[in-house]
């Protein structure tokens, strides 16, 4: 089976994007798993399908690097808007993409930035899912005897948020690790260390679940920003600076309002792979 992609990133958060419309795509775990290994593949952080929906424009699947598939990312999301409008899918500027979380629609803008606007953001402990008795702002997580301040939220997929005072020294990979297969989390959880500049900007790492820690993530940079709004740390209005570059997330802590996110997709470069 030969297959063409595209290969993407948003921030250095990369992607192997397929149109599935115009190819018969059924990916095996494994087959997944070896695209995107880095050594044996085609390597990416996720794998993106693009396929036709009943309900939207399109239809937006995400699979992880290990294979499993996932609800939600908006990096990802990005660069969908930006692949289907280059490869002609569409001719509009603003879409409705079809997930398993629910429709999003990214907006293609004058400059060629994309914004997305990510959906309303899930506190209820039972819709991130988390495992807590009521829902609250700050929880205390207990990894190895130390117990964590996290905020939980879902984003389309689950997210906890640590605050760290320097970003540089966050033991990103050790207690990412540890958070992502917490047993309070039990569908896993993205993990994002989160420092705090002032009330319009953050400085942001994120060990992605599935993944490991990654250059940028956009579902993490609207759930960082909403819980630093949670937490009254920031205004509705911030700039994440990313290790792959800067995402603009705007939310105006109105819990039926969504978050709107605003970031750059690339193109790298077309290919075709045997499997």
């Amino acid at each position: 089976m030969h297959i063409q992609f595209s290969k993407m990133h948003g921030l250095g958060n990369d992607f192997i994007v397929i149109d599935a419309i115009n190819q018969q795509i059924d990916f095996t775990l494994e087959q997944v798993q070896q695209l995107s290994h880095r050594h044996f593949g085609i390597g990416c952080d996720q794998l993106l399908l693009v396929e036709k929906s009943e309900q939207a424009d399109f239809r937006y699947r995400i699979f992880n690097a290990d294979g499993g598939e996932v609800a939600q990312c908006g990096n990802g999301a990005r660069c969908f808007a930006k692949f289907v409008k280059d490869k002609g899918l569409t001719d509009k500027t603003q879409i409705s993409v079809e997930t398993a979380s629910g429709i999003i629609y990214p907006q293609i803008e004058a400059d060629g930035n994309i914004t997305v606007d990510m959906g309303k953001p899930r506190f209820e402990p039972n819709d991130i899912p988390f495992l807590a008795d009521e829902r609250s702002t700050t929880y205390l997580l207990d990894v190895d005897g130390v117990a964590y301040p996290v905020g939980a939220v879902s984003m389309g997929n689950p997210h906890a948020v640590v605050q760290v005072q320097d970003i540089e020294i966050a033991p990103v990979a050790e207690i990412g690790a540890k958070i992502e297969s917490h047993p309070q989390f039990p569908e896993r959880v993205n993990v994002g260390f989160m420092q705090v500049c002032n009330k319009n900007e953050i400085k942001l790492r994120v060990f992605e679940r599935g993944v490991g820690e990654t250059m940028a993530c956009g579902t993490g940079a609207c759930a960082a920003v909403v819980i630093g709004q949670m937490w009254q740390q920031l205004d509705a209005g911030v700039t994440a600076h990313l290790t792959g570059g800067d995402l603009r997330i705007h939310w105006t802590a109105n819990e039926q309002d969504s978050v709107m996110m605003t970031g750059a997709a690339i193109h790298v470069f077309e290919g075709t792979i045997q499997l």
